[in-house]
């Protein structure tokens, strides 16, 4: 069997705190099962220093999940190994209910000159120029405009005597009164 390249070796005070962790119920269930992990595949002298295969039959995880754990636990530590990774995606303005109303609201305006009709880049090149976000991709707005083929003129937007639109979610919720985009 080919040596390991990441062998955990737990003390015996984190051995203690991921007994702690394992036994009692306050911890969320990946860090439990993270812990569960740790300890099965701790290579120290009071460990039983399992392989890969026995942790994955015993605990019903992937093989490469008790690869990546071990490799976390040695190259960033035991508290790195029982978290998980933080989401690279960020959330702003460009997905949140403001920016979708000012899409749709843009996307439902009259086209600027020269172009017959919004196109997927135009209308996030728009979105930027006007401010409302400071950058968008396409397919973020082709997402959000995919969203809203269900909900029609009639339904999602209120019209208002002086021009303004509000947009109302489908659950009835208004996100606001928007003032349309003049090119």
């Amino acid at each position: 069997m080919p040596k390991k390249t990441f062998q955990v070796q737990v003390t015996l005070a984190e051995r203690t705190r991921l007994q702690t962790l394992v036994s009692t119920g306050s911890a969320p269930a990946h860090a439990r099962t993270h812990a569960r992990i740790l300890l099965k595949a701790d290579e120290g002298p009071d460990g039983p220093a399992w392989t890969d295969a026995m942790i994955h039959t015993a605990l019903d995880v992937g093989t490469a999940t008790v690869a990546r754990i071990r490799q976390t636990a040695v190259q960033e530590g035991m508290d790195a190994a029982l978290q998980r990774k933080a989401t690279r995606r960020q959330d702003d303005r460009a997905r949140d209910g403001l920016g979708e109303a000012h899409r749709i609201a843009l996307a439902w305006s009259t086209p600027p000159d020269g172009a017959g009709r919004w196109t997927l880049r135009l209308h996030a090149d728009r979105m930027v120029t006007l401010e409302y976000v400071d950058a968008i991709s396409h397919e973020t707005v082709r997402q959000t405009l995919k969203k809203r083929t269900q909900t029609g003129a009639g339904r999602g937007v209120v019209h208002s005597s002086r021009g303004q639109r509000g947009m109302c979610r489908g659950d009835g919720r208004c996100l606001g009164r928007l003032h349309l985009a003049r090119p």
